[in-house]
Protein backbone atom coordinates (compact mmCIF):
# COMPACT_ATOMS: atom_id res chain seq x y z
CA UNK A 1 0.00 0.00 0.00
CA UNK A 2 1.75 3.42 -1.31
CA UNK A 3 1.36 6.28 1.28
CA UNK A 4 -1.71 8.44 0.83
CA UNK A 5 -2.77 11.12 3.11
CA UNK A 6 -6.53 11.40 2.73
CA UNK A 7 -7.07 13.98 5.37
CA UNK A 8 -4.60 17.17 5.02
CA UNK A 9 -4.23 20.17 6.98
CA UNK A 10 -4.14 23.74 5.85
CA UNK A 11 -2.25 25.96 7.88
CA UNK A 12 -1.94 29.90 7.50
CA UNK A 13 -1.55 33.22 8.95
CA UNK A 14 -2.53 35.80 6.04
CA UNK A 15 -3.91 39.06 7.05
CA UNK A 16 -4.21 40.19 3.48
CA UNK A 17 -5.32 36.47 2.09
CA UNK A 18 -2.47 35.71 -0.15
CA UNK A 19 -0.53 33.29 1.59
CA UNK A 20 -4.27 31.88 2.35
CA UNK A 21 -5.03 31.77 -1.74
CA UNK A 22 -1.83 30.27 -2.65
CA UNK A 23 -2.03 27.59 0.22
CA UNK A 24 -5.93 26.45 -0.65
CA UNK A 25 -4.52 26.49 -4.18
CA UNK A 26 -1.93 23.72 -3.45
CA UNK A 27 -4.63 21.96 -1.10
CA UNK A 28 -7.35 22.16 -4.04
CA UNK A 29 -4.62 20.28 -6.64
CA UNK A 30 -3.50 17.64 -4.06
CA UNK A 31 -7.48 16.70 -3.90
CA UNK A 32 -7.69 15.17 -0.53
CA UNK A 33 -10.49 13.48 0.48
CA UNK A 34 -10.71 15.96 4.09
CA UNK A 35 -9.02 19.49 4.08
CA UNK A 36 -9.15 20.66 8.01
CA UNK A 37 -8.19 24.58 7.70
CA UNK A 38 -6.37 26.25 10.83
CA UNK A 39 -6.52 30.10 10.28
CA UNK A 40 -3.81 32.17 12.28
CA UNK A 41 -4.48 35.18 11.58
CA UNK A 42 -6.72 36.38 13.81
CA UNK A 43 -6.29 34.02 16.90
CA UNK A 44 -4.06 31.03 18.87
CA UNK A 45 -5.75 28.04 18.88
CA UNK A 46 -7.79 27.62 22.36
CA UNK A 47 -5.07 24.20 22.87
CA UNK A 48 -2.11 23.38 21.18
CA UNK A 49 -3.31 20.88 17.68
CA UNK A 50 -1.67 17.95 17.68
CA UNK A 51 -1.65 16.27 13.94
CA UNK A 52 -1.03 12.59 13.57
CA UNK A 53 -0.66 10.77 10.69
CA UNK A 54 -1.33 13.98 8.13
CA UNK A 55 -0.20 16.29 5.65
CA UNK A 56 0.24 19.97 6.55
CA UNK A 57 0.85 22.71 3.73
CA UNK A 58 1.71 26.13 5.98
CA UNK A 59 1.63 29.07 4.34
CA UNK A 60 2.92 32.44 5.70
CA UNK A 61 4.04 35.54 4.27
CA UNK A 62 7.70 37.04 4.35
CA UNK A 63 8.54 40.46 6.04
CA UNK A 64 12.31 41.62 5.34
CA UNK A 65 13.43 38.42 4.52
CA UNK A 66 11.91 36.30 7.54
CA UNK A 67 8.99 34.50 8.29
CA UNK A 68 6.84 36.98 9.97
CA UNK A 69 7.09 37.09 13.43
CA UNK A 70 3.44 37.11 14.60
CA UNK A 71 2.98 33.92 12.54
CA UNK A 72 6.60 32.25 14.14
CA UNK A 73 4.52 32.91 17.76
CA UNK A 74 1.05 31.21 16.67
CA UNK A 75 3.16 28.15 15.11
CA UNK A 76 4.27 27.29 18.61
CA UNK A 77 0.74 25.62 19.01
CA UNK A 78 1.13 23.44 15.94
CA UNK A 79 3.03 20.12 16.61
CA UNK A 80 3.23 17.04 14.21
CA UNK A 81 3.80 13.05 14.68
CA UNK A 82 4.23 11.21 12.36
CA UNK A 83 3.20 14.09 9.70
CA UNK A 84 4.27 15.35 6.12
CA UNK A 85 4.49 19.63 6.10
CA UNK A 86 4.88 21.77 2.69
CA UNK A 87 5.99 24.55 3.93
CA UNK A 88 5.32 27.68 1.66
CA UNK A 89 6.21 31.33 2.06
CA UNK A 90 4.66 34.16 0.12
CA UNK A 91 6.57 37.40 -0.69
CA UNK A 92 6.01 40.83 -2.08
CA UNK A 93 7.57 40.38 -5.43
CA UNK A 94 11.37 41.52 -3.79
CA UNK A 95 12.77 38.13 -1.99
CA UNK A 96 12.02 35.69 0.44
CA UNK A 97 15.95 35.53 1.52
CA UNK A 98 15.73 33.37 4.56
CA UNK A 99 11.94 33.16 4.99
CA UNK A 100 11.62 29.11 3.55
CA UNK A 101 14.33 28.17 5.26
CA UNK A 102 12.89 29.21 8.77
CA UNK A 103 9.83 28.09 7.89
CA UNK A 104 10.67 24.64 7.31
CA UNK A 105 13.32 24.35 9.82
CA UNK A 106 10.87 25.41 12.85
CA UNK A 107 8.20 23.17 11.55
CA UNK A 108 11.10 19.81 11.39
CA UNK A 109 11.96 21.30 15.16
CA UNK A 110 8.13 20.92 15.53
CA UNK A 111 7.86 16.95 14.62
CA UNK A 112 7.05 17.51 11.12
CA UNK A 113 9.16 15.96 7.99
CA UNK A 114 9.10 18.45 5.44
CA UNK A 115 8.35 17.09 1.82
CA UNK A 116 8.21 19.86 -0.56
CA UNK A 117 8.24 23.54 -0.05
CA UNK A 118 7.77 26.62 -2.54
CA UNK A 119 8.09 30.17 -2.10
CA UNK A 120 5.19 32.27 -4.21
CA UNK A 121 4.47 35.96 -5.36
CA UNK A 122 1.25 38.06 -3.49
CA UNK A 123 0.76 41.37 -3.59
CA UNK A 124 3.62 43.58 -1.59
CA UNK A 125 1.93 45.18 1.88
CA UNK A 126 2.86 48.80 1.03
CA UNK A 127 1.44 48.35 -2.95
CA UNK A 128 -0.79 51.10 -3.90
CA UNK A 129 -2.83 52.15 -7.34
CA UNK A 130 -0.21 54.72 -7.89
CA UNK A 131 2.71 52.49 -7.44
CA UNK A 132 1.87 48.91 -7.82
CA UNK A 133 4.08 46.15 -6.08
CA UNK A 134 2.71 42.59 -7.36
CA UNK A 135 -0.81 43.73 -7.45
CA UNK A 136 -3.08 41.48 -7.86
CA UNK A 137 -1.14 38.47 -7.00
CA UNK A 138 -1.49 35.95 -6.85
CA UNK A 139 -2.98 35.98 -9.76
CA UNK A 140 -4.77 32.82 -12.15
CA UNK A 141 -1.11 31.94 -13.16
CA UNK A 142 0.03 31.40 -10.00
CA UNK A 143 -3.00 29.79 -8.81
CA UNK A 144 -2.47 27.34 -12.14
CA UNK A 145 1.46 26.62 -10.46
CA UNK A 146 -0.15 25.63 -7.13
CA UNK A 147 -2.74 23.18 -8.59
CA UNK A 148 0.34 21.48 -10.45
CA UNK A 149 2.07 21.96 -7.26
CA UNK A 150 -0.72 20.27 -4.99
CA UNK A 151 -0.75 17.44 -7.44
CA UNK A 152 3.21 16.97 -7.48
CA UNK A 153 2.87 16.31 -3.92
CA UNK A 154 0.60 13.75 -3.75
CA UNK A 155 2.22 11.75 -6.51
CA UNK A 156 5.56 11.78 -4.61
CA UNK A 157 4.11 10.63 -1.28
CA UNK A 158 2.34 8.03 -3.10
CA UNK A 159 5.78 6.83 -4.34
CA UNK A 160 6.74 5.80 -1.05
CA UNK A 161 5.03 3.28 1.99
CA UNK A 162 6.15 5.31 4.86
CA UNK A 163 6.87 8.72 6.13
CA UNK A 164 10.86 7.62 6.83
CA UNK A 165 11.42 6.94 3.28
CA UNK A 166 10.05 10.16 2.01
CA UNK A 167 13.66 12.22 1.33
CA UNK A 168 13.63 15.81 3.34
CA UNK A 169 13.55 18.22 0.96
CA UNK A 170 16.42 20.33 0.46
CA UNK A 171 15.01 24.21 0.65
CA UNK A 172 17.22 27.38 0.04
CA UNK A 173 18.32 30.08 2.70
CA UNK A 174 20.97 30.61 5.19
CA UNK A 175 21.81 29.71 8.74
CA UNK A 176 21.99 31.60 11.05
CA UNK A 177 19.01 33.64 9.38
CA UNK A 178 19.09 37.23 7.76
CA UNK A 179 19.55 39.57 11.32
CA UNK A 180 16.00 42.02 11.10
CA UNK A 181 16.39 45.44 11.05
CA UNK A 182 15.53 47.49 13.64
CA UNK A 183 11.44 47.81 13.51
CA UNK A 184 10.10 51.22 12.90
CA UNK A 185 7.68 52.49 15.45
CA UNK A 186 4.95 52.99 12.56
CA UNK A 187 1.32 52.37 11.55
CA UNK A 188 -1.21 53.58 8.86
CA UNK A 189 -3.45 56.73 10.21
CA UNK A 190 -6.91 57.55 9.64
CA UNK A 191 -8.25 60.06 7.27
CA UNK A 192 -11.08 61.31 9.84
CA UNK A 193 -13.09 62.96 6.95
CA UNK A 194 -13.23 59.73 4.89
CA UNK A 195 -14.10 57.54 7.41
CA UNK A 196 -17.48 56.08 8.22
CA UNK A 197 -16.57 54.73 11.53
CA UNK A 198 -17.77 51.32 10.31
CA UNK A 199 -15.02 49.31 12.48
CA UNK A 200 -13.77 47.28 9.70
CA UNK A 201 -10.18 48.45 9.46
CA UNK A 202 -10.57 47.12 13.47
CA UNK A 203 -12.24 44.22 12.31
CA UNK A 204 -9.30 42.81 9.90
CA UNK A 205 -6.30 43.86 12.29
CA UNK A 206 -4.25 40.52 13.12
CA UNK A 207 -2.89 42.46 16.37
CA UNK A 208 -5.70 44.37 17.71
CA UNK A 209 -4.04 47.43 17.11
CA UNK A 210 -6.47 49.29 15.81
CA UNK A 211 -9.11 51.12 18.46
CA UNK A 212 -11.62 54.00 18.83
CA UNK A 213 -14.59 55.42 16.96
CA UNK A 214 -12.09 56.99 14.75
CA UNK A 215 -9.88 54.23 14.18
CA UNK A 216 -6.51 55.28 15.77
CA UNK A 217 -3.71 52.49 15.51
CA UNK A 218 -1.09 51.41 18.65
CA UNK A 219 2.21 51.53 16.25
CA UNK A 220 4.14 49.17 19.19
CA UNK A 221 1.55 46.36 18.59
CA UNK A 222 1.20 47.00 14.21
CA UNK A 223 3.19 44.65 11.75
CA UNK A 224 2.38 46.74 8.97
CA UNK A 225 0.92 44.29 6.71
CA UNK A 226 -1.57 46.90 5.94
CA UNK A 227 -4.60 44.27 6.00
CA UNK A 228 -7.13 47.84 7.26
CA UNK A 229 -5.61 49.86 4.34
CA UNK A 230 -6.57 47.19 1.64
CA UNK A 231 -9.91 46.20 3.46
CA UNK A 232 -10.96 49.83 3.99
CA UNK A 233 -14.61 50.59 1.38
CA UNK A 234 -13.63 54.67 1.74
CA UNK A 235 -10.25 54.51 0.96
CA UNK A 236 -9.94 56.18 4.49
CA UNK A 237 -6.56 54.50 5.89
CA UNK A 238 -3.48 55.50 4.73
CA UNK A 239 0.30 54.08 5.12
CA UNK A 240 2.93 57.04 3.93
CA UNK A 241 6.20 55.17 3.95
CA UNK A 242 9.30 56.19 1.35
CA UNK A 243 9.69 52.15 0.44
CA UNK A 244 6.53 51.80 -1.50
CA UNK A 245 8.49 54.28 -4.33
CA UNK A 246 11.21 51.87 -3.64
CA UNK A 247 9.72 48.91 -4.38
CA UNK A 248 7.95 50.04 -7.02
CA UNK A 249 11.18 51.44 -8.93
CA UNK A 250 13.27 48.20 -7.77
CA UNK A 251 11.08 45.25 -7.53
CA UNK A 252 8.88 45.80 -10.34
CA UNK A 253 9.87 43.12 -12.83
CA UNK A 254 7.15 40.12 -12.39
CA UNK A 255 9.07 37.24 -10.91
CA UNK A 256 7.67 33.63 -10.59
CA UNK A 257 6.73 30.82 -7.97
CA UNK A 258 9.54 28.53 -7.11
CA UNK A 259 9.12 25.03 -5.76
CA UNK A 260 11.39 22.31 -4.29
CA UNK A 261 9.77 18.86 -4.66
Amino acid sequence: LKMKYRKIYTVYFSPTHTSKKVVQAIAEGYGAEVTEEIDLTYSIPEKPVQIKEALVIIGVPVYGGRVAETAVERLRHIKGETSAVVPVVVYGNRDFEDALRELSDYMMKAGFVSVAGAAFIGEHSYSRREMPVAAGRPDVTDKSKALAFGKRIKEKLERINRLEEAETVKLPGNFPYKEKGAATLQAPVTREELCIRCGICAKVCPTAAIEGEVPRSKAELCIKCCACVKECPMKARVFDTPYTAMLFEKFSVRREPEIWI
